[in-house]
C-alpha cells in the first residue's frame, strides 16, 4: 500500500491505483477542491509534489495546466495513488468561498 504524507496534516496509508483526489478526501480527510467533478477542467484539484511526483501525466492534464500557464502543480484528479508521494495540498475549500468542493470523483481516471 503507497502511502500519502500530506504537509501540515500527516501520512496515511492508500489503496494501490486510488485516485489522488479520492485519497486526499477519503483518507486524509481533507477539504480538497474538485469544483469539475475530477474531470481535468477545473484546475480546483492542484497540489504541490514535495516528493514521489509522478513522472507520467494524462493528456488531459497536460493540456490543462498548458493552456493556463500553470507550472509547478499537478492535478490531484489525474494521478493514480502508485507509489509513496508527499504533497502540499493548495487548493482546499476552506477559505475559498465555494460553497462545497465539488461533485465526488469517479473511482477511474476522467476523462
Amino acid at each position: 500500500m503507497p502511502k500519502l504524507t500530506v504537509e501540515g496534516v500527516g501520512t496515511c496509508d492508500v489503496e494501490a491505483g486510488k485516485r489522488l483526489v479520492l485519497a486526499l478526501e477519503q483518507d486524509a480527510k481533507i477539504d480538497q477542491l474538485h469544483a469539475c467533478g475530477g474531470k481535468a477542467r477545473c484546475t480546483t484539484c492542484r497540489v504541490e509534489f514535495v516528493d514521489g511526483e509522478p513522472a507520467t501525466m494524462t493528456e488531459a492534464e497536460t493540456a490543462v495546466l498548458a493552456a493556463r500557464g500553470l507550472t509547478g502543480v499537478r492535478l490531484s484528479c489525474q494521478i493514480l495513488c502508485d507509489q509513496d508521494m508527499t504533497v502540499r495540498a493548495i487548493s482546499r475549500l476552506a477559505g475559498s468561498g465555494r460553497a462545497d468542493a465539488g461533485g465526488t470523483p469517479a473511482a477511474h481516471i476522467e476523462p
